[in-house]
């Protein structure tokens, strides 16, 4: 599913007829002053806005080979660049392009993707099922100028997706499907009146949809081409969704509903053996934490913190880690609260660490054992490493008090702002410290495929007055 905000009433937006399509171009390129040259931009954007589309949806480690079958025209320029920039996001692109346009913006298009060693395939190398070697297909045959019927190669291709498609196949059986603004052999205006047409899973609208599109019955409908001067935009009333951030693209309508039950993974990971992992759990979390500091991951500090109270009801949140070593896991907070007062209770907790996206595709770490506070002079020390502003949010939060209103939060801080605007110590409040999780037990899960899950657990032993640590498999 999309990161990205959505327009969740496609209604609201404007939708172009072909008129009023090929009228927006011919201004672009020629009273507002757009050379040969800055239409090299505009394929630039418009393929761009493709690639970065189809990467919202369809990650490269699941759908890695793509096809893009581009046609002689502007379609096929901005199905050229897609490949470029999908080659760039890890995609292994393929293209198809059985009429090469002579012009010089086309050729170097085709220049820069033999540059990657994209290869391009002929009609017959091409497989008659396209099913097998394909994960996506890029439709960038015809756009929204085109008229008449579809003549060779370009009817055979086509029929090829038209004869791929059907919505009752589930995904895993069949390539996606990816048109460009209009899905080819598709009526600019009236969508899909010639019966046995392309049904896309994802169609990519430019500068902003044309009619067809609200004939658009798949999962996903995305916006791109963010290069609408406010002129042209208010000359044919184009109603437009912002775009959010630095995003090429925005999602139209309501991400599809997903049935939650049929939600899996099946993990490719190395084997987890007894014999290579560290013999101290402390060296074998260190170990795969530089593995998640190194695969980039965001925040791969992050850990659930679980907790309960003398009345056994347990609780979870997400809290930092700012300190490990032989003595154990270290995180601050306030000392009033609920967390707080559930470890006063009962000094006993959970750590659980979550890292996705390494070539294990998941690891989670699980530490239990008993909490006590850290000293008040590593409490002060850490207290003053932290930003200025980070400090004052500490002495302004009240953490799990009840507060009338955000305002009052912001007031209560630019009051201490200002208080400390002379660059003066700001003192540590005596509600907030350390606490340090002494490990009693370690779990390393590592995700492998048909659930066969890698569990091993590490539970302490005496030998010879020793500490040792005991090193279990355990079933998934």
């Amino acid at each position: 599913m999309s990161s990205l905000p959505s327009l969740q009433n496609p209604d609201s937006l404007s939708f172009l007829k072909q008129r009023q399509a090929a009228e927006i171009d011919e201004a672009l390129m020629g009273p507002l002053g757009f050379s040969v040259d800055q239409l090299m931009a505009s394929f630039e954007l418009a393929g761009l806005s493709v690639a970065t589309s189809i990467a919202e949806v369809y990650k490269p480690t699941e759908y890695g080979r793509v096809l893009a079958i581009c046609g002689p025209g502007n379609n096929g320029g901005d199905g050229l660049v897609a490949a470029r920039h999908l080659y760039h996001f890890g995609y292994k692109p393929f293209v198809c392009y059985p009429k090469h346009t002579p012009k010089p913006l086309y050729t170097g298009l085709v220049t820069q993707l033999e540059s990657l060693q994209v290869p391009f395939l002929s009609i017959e190398d091409l497989p008659l099922d396209l099913s097998e070697d394909f994960d996506i297909l890029v439709d960038a045959m015809f756009g929204f100028s085109f008229h008449g019927a579809p003549r060779p190669p370009f009817d055979d291709l086509i029929q090829r997706l038209v004869c791929l498609h059907s919505y009752d196949q589930t995904p895993q059986k069949r390539p996606v499907i990816v048109s460009i603004d209009i899905p080819s052999g598709w009526h600019v205006e009236e969508g899909d009146i010639g019966g046995e047409v392309i049904k896309p899973d994802m169609l990519v609208s430019l500068t902003a949809p044309k009619l067809c599109a609200k004939k658009f019955c798949g999962p996903h409908h995305f916006l791109g081409g963010r290069f609408v001067p406010p002129s042209i935009a208010d000359k044919y009333k184009l109603r437009l969704p912002p775009y959010p951030g630095t995003s090429m693209c925005v999602r139209i309508g309501k991400p599809p509903q997903v049935d939650i039950s049929t939600l899996r993974e099946n993990y490719i990971s190395p084997e987890f053996l007894e014999e290579q992992v560290e013999s101290d759990p402390i060296d074998q979390f260190q170990k795969w934490f530089d593995d998640a500091m190194a695969a980039g991951l965001r925040e791969p500090n992050a850990m659930a913190l679980s907790t309960a109270g003398k009345d056994g009801k347990p609780s979870s949140r997400m809290v930092l880690l700012k300190g490990v070593d032989k003595d154990g896991f270290v995180w601050y907070t306030n000392y009033e609260s609920q967390k707080a007062r559930e470890l006063s209770e009962n000094p006993c907790a959970s750590l659980l660490f979550y890292w996705e996206g390494l070539n294990r595709q998941m690891s989670v770490v699980r530490v239990e054992g008993s909490v006590q506070k850290v000293s008040n002079e590593e409490s002060e020390q850490y207290f003053h490493s932290r930003p200025r502003g980070s400090q004052i949010g500490a002495i302004v939060s009240k953490q799990s008090s009840v507060v009338p209103g955000r305002h009052v939060l912001y007031q209560q801080y630019k009051e201490l702002e200002e208080k400390f605007s002379d660059g003066s110590i700001i003192p540590k409040p005596a509600h907030w410290g350390g606490y340090r999780l002494k490990p009693k037990l370690f779990e390393f899960w590592q995700g492998q495929q048909s659930r066969l899950h890698d569990r091993l657990q590490y539970s302490p032993q005496e030998i010879d007055g020793k500490l040792v640590w005991k090193i279990k498999r355990l079933a998934p």
